[in-house]
């Protein structure tokens, strides 16, 4: 959505022009798909990490700007409050030590924008959801400025045509409202992207889908809320609720959610797609001056802006992706399930199962989701998010399981042989697969780390408030040490 919208205003002879051009974009990919110029990209990954910044005290500091005009570096982007930065980092394959490069890249760069967020007496955070928020802060005003942002806020709030209420059910319960989406910058989160061949596409998103609840399970790390106690990934439920643009009635009526899990396996990522078109209004309607059709004709490859920008307005937990890269396209997931931190090895370790996973599923001979009802997939991802490590899940061949069983038992073997097809580094994948082993085997993840910090914090005495701040206060200066969550001292 990189265009200047200072200006922009939609009128709706844009809307059915860019409607029109979203379905040419969108039958110009189906007609790529039939070819064989995309590239494969075997092993080709990559990671977004979205940053809080956070002042002395742990409590969210609003100065996005000054941080990156000081860093000045194209990988870091503004995020939708001005407490939040997003790290893009550089593509690439995990082959061989991969991961160690990753882990180096990340890390320096971190240090980096760490030392000059300092300077606007700023910290670094990353974490799921930052405890010391309050809906003070979730205001229009803390909005970042920037003119995609506030386009796209305006768009959703004019779509929904009423407040958007939160109500969260978890360990405790919070109800609130807001006039803007600016709640959902609450939600920082870690994207793991993969790139694959068309003809794979189906297979490593429908293993995605379904190893969702695993992965949320044993990454959740937002638990705290406006001080209250919710879900083990409280971002999930959050981000579904804060930029929902369906009132009740059309909620009534089976409208589809822009935040959605989906509904179906699939046969191809035309499906995804095409679904996009069917059931989601445009938000933006930006129209570029490409001529996909003509394009395509002289032997050259489209970009599809419309049909692309659409798809980055409809959210799902695993999106698809298609990108050009030095005039040949290629095609990505994009795994939006986990929350941002605790610690870069954290992060990794996390992709590495991911990872691992996905391509031991995706080159089953005989594929789990022939097995699993998809309705079982999705109420196993809202499992996982809302309870955890101590989340219990369905599996084909096992039945009800607890998750970290199924993790320990099924999915860590085939994430092993996963990265062995890869090509990954023993060493490498023995210490990151080896963080997830002993969440497992611990019980300590992120949340349950930040659940059990504030409550032994509550029975010094301290209020909810002054304990979360405190157990804020631990996270950020053990974060910064690199060492897995589960051997934090509680």
């Amino acid at each position: 959505m990189g265009q200047d919208l200072a200006h922009a205003i939609f009128s709706p002879e844009d809307r059915i022009r860019y409607r029109h051009k979203v379905r040419r974009c969108l039958d110009v990919l189906g007609g790529l798909l039939d070819t064989d110029v995309f590239d494969p990209g075997t092993g080709m990954t990559g990671l977004e990490i979205e940053i809080n910044l956070v002042d002395p005290d742990a409590g969210p500091v609003m100065r996005n700007a000054e941080v990156l005009a000081d860093l000045r570096d194209p990988r870091f982007q503004p995020e939708l409050g001005r407490f939040n930065i997003e790290f893009n980092v550089p593509p690439r394959q995990i082959a061989a030590e991969g991961f160690g490069a990753f882990e180096k890249d990340i890390s320096e760069a971190l240090r980096t924008a760490g030392e000059r967020a300092g300077k606007s007496d700023s910290r670094l955070a990353l974490i799921g959801i930052l405890p010391t928020l309050t809906p003070e802060h979730l205001t229009l005003a803390n909005l970042s400025d920037n003119e995609r942002f506030r386009a796209l806020n305006d768009e959703i709030v004019a779509a929904r045509g009423e407040q958007f209420p939160v109500d969260i059910r978890g360990v405790e319960r919070l109800r609130s409202v807001s006039g803007t989406i600016v709640p959902e910058a609450a939600c920082t989160s870690a994207q793991f992207h993969l790139q694959v061949a068309p003809e794979w596409f189906a297979r490593y998103w429908n293993a995605s889908q379904a190893v969702a609840a695993a992965q949320v399970a044993v990454g959740a790390n937002a638990p705290f809320l406006h001080g209250r106690r919710l879900w083990a990934e409280t971002r999930i439920a959050l981000f579904e609720q804060a930029t929902d643009t369906r009132p009740d009635e059309l909620k009534a009526q089976g409208v589809r959610p822009r935040v959605w899990f989906g509904e179906r396996w699939i046969t191809s990522v035309f499906d995804l797609y095409e679904e996009n078109v069917r059931f989601f209004p445009p938000l933006l309607p930006l129209l570029s001056d490409e001529d996909p059709d003509a394009v395509r004709a002289a032997g050259e490859v489209p970009r599809l802006c419309e049909l692309c920008l659409h798809n980055g307005t409809v959210y799902r937990w695993n999106r698809p992706v298609y990108d050009v890269m030095d005039g040949r396209p290629h095609l990505r997931i994009e795994n939006r399930v986990l929350p941002s931190g605790p610690t870069v090895v954290d992060l990794l370790a996390n992709a590495a199962f991911y990872f691992g996973v996905v391509r031991r599923l995706a080159e089953a001979e005989r594929p789990v989701w022939s097995r699993l009802d998809f309705a079982t997939a999705a109420a196993n991802f809202r499992a996982g998010a809302r309870d955890g490590l101590d989340a219990v899940v369905r599996w084909p061949g096992l039945g009800e399981v607890p998750v970290t069983e199924l993790v320990l038992d099924t999915l860590l073997p085939m994430a092993y042989e996963g990265l062995d097809r890869f090509g990954v580094d023993p060493g490498d994948r023995d210490r990151l697969l080896g963080i997830i082993e002993d969440r497992c085997r611990t019980g300590r993840n992120g949340a349950s780390w930040q659940t059990a910090a504030v409550g032994a914090a509550e029975q010094r005495g301290l209020s909810r408030p002054a304990a979360v701040r405190e157990m804020t206060r631990r996270y950020l200066d053990l974060h910064v040490l690199n060492e897995p969550v589960h051997t934090w001292p509680r």
